[in-house]
């Protein structure tokens, strides 16, 4: 199936590893441009280096920029220019009683986790209008429907998101530009990998025994089992060509049924 994607340029925020990346390596075999991004200017640099030995004559570059702050990212815009796809996907995520989260530590998870998505998408939609094309994806999480009690700050920022997508979806109506949000369920990216690794140390524990019992206690999964971040990364490349010209303003779910609602 043609995607229609080569000779279009892409940028995804937070790629230089997990799901990110995995879309942005889709991306690129499809025959787009892509552009990716991380705060580290060394890792993106290893990430492009990667991605072009993994997909011969992959044409992808890099822009180096931390979300949380404001003048990295204005500086990010000024070099980034006009995208095709703009996939919304960088966050910060952890575990923290409610009690304990601080002012600032809120206010760092709604810059990146929110902020970063309202900063790129209002930087891409009007060429995106104007040129008759373009597809805007957040990446957000069913904790953003669902949100953990002991992960507060992270599933109001995105079910932040989510209200974002919806909202902006609504100023395309008519074009061929759409806005669409991912509900992405427990994914063992890079980050959830490491973050399993440290508790599972805390605990004097095997970090592969954790990770089961993670599993095993998430009741309402229908996948029994983490979601791959390609399995996010695919629905991501669907969303972003012309094949879902019809899906516009929706929640799609890639939760592994952890969710129990129908809609």
């Amino acid at each position: 199936m043609d995607l229609e994607l080569a000779g279009k340029r892409a940028f995804i925020s937070g790629s230089t590893e997990g799901i990110g990346y995995a879309v942005a390596e889709n991306l690129l075999r499809e025959g787009a441009a892509v552009v990716v991004n991380g705060r580290d200017e060394r890792r993106v640099q290893t990430a492009v280096e990667q991605l072009e030995a993994e997909v011969p004559g992959a044409d992808v570059t890099g822009i180096a920029a931390d979300f949380a702050d404001p003048e990295q990212v204005r500086r990010l815009l000024a070099r980034l220019g006009a995208v095709d796809i703009l996939v919304n996907n960088v966050g910060v995520f952890g575990v923290q009683n409610f009690t304990e989260i601080s002012d600032e530590e809120w206010q760092r998870y709604f810059d990146v986790n929110v902020m970063s998505a309202v900063r790129l998408s209002r930087h891409a939609i009007g060429p995106m209008l104007e040129n008759g094309w373009g597809r805007i994806i957040f990446v957000a999480s069913e904790s953003g429907v669902n949100v953990p009690v002991d992960m507060t700050h992270y599933g109001v920022t995105k079910a932040g998101l989510l209200a974002l997508g919806n909202g902006l979806a609504k100023v395309t109506r008519g074009t061929r530009v759409t806005v669409n949000t991912i509900l992405g369920g427990p994914t063992y990216s890079d980050g959830v990998a490491r973050t399993v690794e440290q508790i599972a140390q805390a605990r004097n524990m095997a970090a592969e025994d954790l990770k089961s019992a993670i599993v095993a206690g998430n009741q309402t999964s229908l996948l029994q089992r983490f979601i791959e971040p390609v399995e996010i990364a695919d629905l991501a490349l669907y969303l972003a060509s012309s094949r879902s010209a019809a899906t516009n303003g929706a929640a799609v779910r890639a939760d592994g049924g952890v969710l129990t609602t129908i809609l």
